[in-house]
């Protein structure tokens, strides 16, 4: 018999968390996972799920309004904010049951309860110690608000989902993708939103002509941008509406302001200091290839190590540690090429290099580019635009990015990642057969580079 209570014991059922528990547990491995907030973490609670959820919702006004010009009289009558805020809460409850139900099924003790690491084989959650030959940190991540008069009265990604009711104005502020996701979400709701960033131009690290695309398009769907600017102040006023002070001396009224500023690790209180768990400045925990902290037996996966923040690479971060711990071989995750989308309106989807990053690696790119009116909106008046790239490697033909900004982007994108990250060329692309009519067609049909760089 083991002298442990748990071969493998995991702090917190995120994405990684619950996808190495699983594993390793149908493998034949004593696994326990503490959870002290809620099964499925930041994704399924506060993040992937219910957002897109939202998404959803706040494209039906556009697509009412467009539907006039196929012959279609639909009139809103208005948004009920309760109806789509309880129906997302029901599908999470499900959702949080399948998760329960994963876990347990597989054959893990599930331990409800804030979990503190006591020692390098040692978890405390409660009352209760437990010891584990192996710890997996999967605690993920927190929102991350500047310590500025008045913090008191915002909101972040973890409130906003169930809010007791939908404001008229609101601000929000950041330059990440939660922040240009959320600003989209309330303008299609019908709130007047604004859009701060201290910034020039929002989406840092992605293709600057994307960033650039995005914000026109964005501007049309009635989200006002204020860049380079930043937020002094927030004062209550006697009718709980907030006045925000800006730093250039200009003031505004909303109803609500949400901070979407960024995420740091969530290790405070995990006992990490005590038992020597090395951390960057940033908090998130350090580790090697394979997961390991500075302590042998303790690991990490996920949002915590603060390396790709989404779910599907804590998915294979948690799968890749339980294969080299349990099974034969030792694993790693690839972090190329990772295909990502942003739901703002219209989305983007990306994967590969930026332009910028293209022409400091390979000195003779081609950039093939294309922007059209989608063959929808030719009826339905909208003057939203697409834009479409390809970035070639001229030395070697091979596509080393492409990026999307139009309807269904996201859908489109995970598709060619796959050629991507097979190492598909311009030839190859140029040989496929598009689906007519599509606008995702437009990626193997574009002929001519748009500009060349090097000789």
């Amino acid at each position: 018999m083991s002298q442990f209570d748990y071969d493998l014991f995991v702090i917190g059922a995120g994405s990684g968390g619950v996808r190495a528990a699983r594993m390793a547990a149908t493998m034949g491995v004593r696994v326990a996972v503490a959870e002290e907030r809620y099964l499925g973490g930041t994704c399924v609670n506060v993040g992937c799920v219910p957002k897109k959820l939202y998404v959803y919702a706040s494209q039906y006004a556009e697509s009412f309004k467009e539907a006039a010009g196929f012959g279609l009289q639909a009139d809103l009558t208005g948004f009920d904010w309760p109806t789509l805020r309880d129906n997302k809460t029901a599908e999470i409850t499900r959702l949080n049951g399948i998760y329960r139900n994963l876990l347990i099924n597989s054959g893990c003790t599930l331990i409800d309860g804030r979990a503190q690491i006591t020692g390098p084989q040692s978890v405390q959650v409660g009352e209760q110690t437990f010891t584990a030959e192996r710890i997996l940190i999967a605690v993920g991540g927190w929102p991350f608000v500047p310590d500025i008069p008045g913090a008191e009265h915002i909101i972040t990604s973890n409130e906003v989902f169930d809010l007791e009711t939908f404001p008229q104005q609101v601000l929000v502020v950041g330059g990440g993708y939660i922040a240009v996701e959320f600003a989209g979400i309330f303008a299609g709701l019908g709130c007047d939103t604004q859009l701060v960033h201290r910034g020039d131009l929002f989406l840092k690290g992605f293709d600057q002509e994307v960033r650039e695309f995005t914000a026109q398009e964005v501007s049309k769907k009635g989200v006002r941008l204020r860049f380079n600017t930043e937020i002094s102040r927030i004062e209550q006023q006697p009718d709980r509406r907030l006045l925000v002070h800006f730093n250039d001396g200009q003031q505004c009224r909303v109803d609500q302001v949400m901070y979407a500023t960024g995420r740091v690790a969530k290790t405070q209180g995990l006992g990490l200091e005590q038992v020597g768990v090395v951390c960057a400045d940033n908090g998130a925990i350090q580790v090697n290839d394979q997961f390991q902290t500075s302590i042998p037996s303790i690991y990490a996966v996920g949002d915590v190590i603060d390396r790709v923040q989404l779910t599907p690479v804590a998915l294979a971060e948690g799968m890749a540690l339980v294969r080299s711990l349990y099974a034969e071989g030792v694993h790693s995750v690839d972090y190329d090429n990772i295909p990502t989308a942003v739901f703002c309106q219209p989305n983007i989807g990306t994967v590969g290099l930026t332009e910028e990053a293209a022409r400091q690696r390979y000195p003779r790119l081609d950039v093939y580019r294309s922007e059209f009116r989608a063959m929808k909106h030719t009826l339905s008046g909208s003057d939203e635009r697409t834009l479409m790239k390809l970035l070639v490697d001229r030395d070697t033909d091979r596509v080393v990015g492409l990026h999307m900004v139009g309807a269904d982007a996201g859908e489109i994108v995970q598709g060619m990642a796959v050629a991507i990250k097979a190492g598909g060329t311009k030839a190859v692309f140029d040989a496929t057969i598009g689906i007519h009519p599509t606008a995702a067609e437009e990626f193997v049909t574009m002929r001519e580079p748009s500009r060349r760089y090097g000789d």
